[in-house]
This record gives structure tokens, C-alpha cells and sequence, in this order.
């Protein structure tokens, strides 16, 4: 380690009250796409797969932030969960990946009255399902561990997207039924944050939220409810589980999204975010000070390929991206 980056690192800890990392324990930058450095959040002190499992015994619920497709995220989720298990079998797996109107045929499979392929048509599963999530649902099925499906339906999320919250109040009972009573809680920080990475604006003045934006947001409200009220049923109706539950980091990281709501319907559990940061080739050194508000523990990760080079190809790839007609009918 370079002589002025550990002074720097005793410098902080001083400054700060953390503890510095030792310096022949600061960990090198990921070797691979694979490879994920996990370390404690609040001194970047790195700890084994196996340690953390130890150190989280007692957590109620655990979030696996996730960079979707990345090996390296979808690993360390399937390496976590065994290692969870080791410590506690009574263990409920719980996915974004799975929308809860498909609970149904993801118990099929589990059951053993489906195979894969029906289990994927019938959930309508992700594409990136064989190469990033197999592993975790094989690992439940196997063990006999419940999957709980916790997003929201993806048509009432695009309905909503397109009209609004107003739209959940036109659903039949049976399907408001299902998603949680209070479908919009957030909190201001969410919020700005939306905003940021939606319009771009990173200034003090914060644009307020109209029209079809406002609209998206509350989308996307209505999926961190609901996987939050997921959570939470499943907990209740399986006392002294742990709950283990992978998700796009956006819906985590800083402890906001589904975590910052998931503290205001059930503040008396004990919830732990691990939260997914690239370490870039150019810098030598672990970038933690930037990161550390991300999650109770990190996990550094090489970056993923740059998609495009061609600034064209992009702008044409984006518009067909979000260019595409759904035939989802809201009426």
C-alpha cells in the first residue's frame, strides 16, 4: 500500500471515529468478473463470505443489492445463501425477480409438479433467470425452502406508470387484496434520488415530480411496497426464519426504496444491506469513502463492459429499448 494513502486511512479514522483498516489487510481490487471484495461499510474492513454469514447470524433480514446479470453479484448471492443457511436452515429466500401473481407457479416447481421450463413460462421469469437466479431457487428447492415471489404484478406496475396511483383503486379485490394496503409510502430522500437519476438534476434545486414522472415514481413506489409487504407476511407467518432477498441495488442502497419502507411497516426487525460498488481499473486503491453510505456492508465488483462506444448506435439502441409497445391494457 502506497505510504500516503495509509496515512490518509489514519487520518480518517482519527477524524471520523473508524477504525483503520491494517495495512496488511487492505484488499486488492477484484481479479475478475466473478471475484466480489466484501467489506464492513464503516472501515472497509474486508470479511470472507463465511465471517459474514457469522456476523449476520442474528438479522432478521438480509439485502443482496444486485447489479443485474453481473457474475459477480449473482455469486456472492448464492454463495451468502448457503453459508446463511449453514447457520440457520429455517431460511425464506426472497426474490424481486418473481412478481407475486406468479407465486403459484413458482410453489409448483418447488413442489415438483412443474419442471424449468414450465416453471419460466408459467412465472414468465426473467431472461438472465438460467445464468443469474437458477442457482438460488435450486438451492431452496433442494432444501426444501420457501421462494416468495415479491414484486408487484407487472401489468399494475405499468398501469400505474401510465395513470398513476389512482389506478390501483379500478383493480378487482382480489388483486388490490394482495399488495399492501399503504402502496406509496416513501421518504423524501427517495425521492430526491428518483429524481437524480431520472432527469439528471444533481443541483439543491430538486424539480418537483408531475405529470408522467410523477406517475414512473409512483410505479416504482408500488414495487418497493410491495416487495417490502411481502417481507414482512413472510416473516410473520414463519417465525424465526431468516429472510434472504435479492434485489437491484436502487431499490436498496443508502438503505432507502424497499429498505426505507420495509423500517416504517416493521421497524422492530433487523434489517442488514450489503450493497453492490465497482471498483474501476484506474484507481488502485479501494474507493470506500465515496461508497460507505451505500449499505452496512459492500461488496467490490469490477465494472461491467461499456455497452456502446458509437454515441449513434446508443441513442438508436435506447429509443428502441424504451420504444416498445406493451400491450398491457389498463382500461
Amino acid at each position: 500500500m502506497k505510504p500516503l494513502f495509509a496515512s490518509l486511512l489514519l487520518t480518517l479514522a482519527t477524524v471520523t471515529g473508524c477504525a483503520a483498516v491494517p495495512a496488511d489487510n487492505i484488499p486488492a481490487r477484484p481479479g475478475s468478473q466473478y471475484d466480489a471484495v466484501v467489506v464492513a461499510a464503516k472501515n472497509g474492513t474486508p470479511v470472507t463470505v463465511e465471517e459474514l454469514a457469522r456476523q449476520l447470524a442474528d438479522t432478521d433480514i438480509l439485502v443482496i443489492g444486485e447489479y443485474h446479470g453481473h457474475h459477480a453479484s449473482h455469486l456472492l448471492q448464492a454463495r451468502l445463501q448457503q453459508a446463511l443457511h449453514r447457520q440457520n436452515p429455517a431460511q425464506i429466500l426472497s426474490m424481486e425477480q418473481f412478481n407475486l401473481d406468479h407465486q403459484a407457479a413458482v410453489d409448483a416447481y418447488l413442489a415438483g409438479t412443474t419442471g424449468e421450463t414450465e416453471m419460466l413460462e408459467d412465472a414468465n421469469a426473467w431472461d438472465n433467470y438460467k445464468a443469474s437466479y437458477r442457482p438460488l431457487v435450486e438451492f431452496a428447492r433442494q432444501h426444501q425452502l420457501p421462494v416468495i415471489a415479491a414484486n408487484a404484478p407487472a401489468d399494475t406496475v405499468r398501469c400505474v406508470g401510465r395513470e398513476g396511483k389512482a389506478y390501483l383503486d379500478r383493480l378487482p379485490e382480489a388483486q388490490r387484496s394482495a399488495l399492501p394496503q399503504q402502496a406509496f409510502l416513501d421518504t423524501p430522500e427517495y425521492r430526491d434520488k428518483f429524481i437524480d437519476a431520472i432527469s439528471g438534476s444533481h443541483g439543491t434545486e430538486q424539480a418537483e415530480l408531475s405529470g408522467r414522472m410523477l406517475n414512473t415514481y409512483q410505479a416504482q413506489l408500488l414495487r418497493d411496497n410491495t416487495m417490502a409487504h411481502r417481507m414482512v407476511e413472510a416473516l410473520r407467518n414463519r417465525p424465526g426464519h431468516q429472510l434472504v432477498h435479492t434485489t437491484g441495488t436502487f431499490h436498496s442502497e443508502q438503505r432507502l426504496g424497499t429498505v426505507a419502507v420495509l423500517e416504517q411497516r416493521a421497524p422492530e426487525l433487523d434489517i442488514t444491506v450489503i450493497s453492490p460498488v465497482e471498483w474501476p481499473a484506474n484507481e488502485a486503491d479501494m474507493p470506500l469513502a465515496k461508497h460507505r453510505h451505500k449499505g452496512d456492508y459492500l461488496y467490490f465488483i469490477q465494472p461491467m463492459p461499456r455497452e456502446f462506444r458509437d454515441p449513434e448506435r446508443e441513442r438508436e439502441a435506447m429509443q428502441a429499448r424504451f420504444g416498445q409497445r406493451t400491450t398491457t391494457n389498463c382500461d
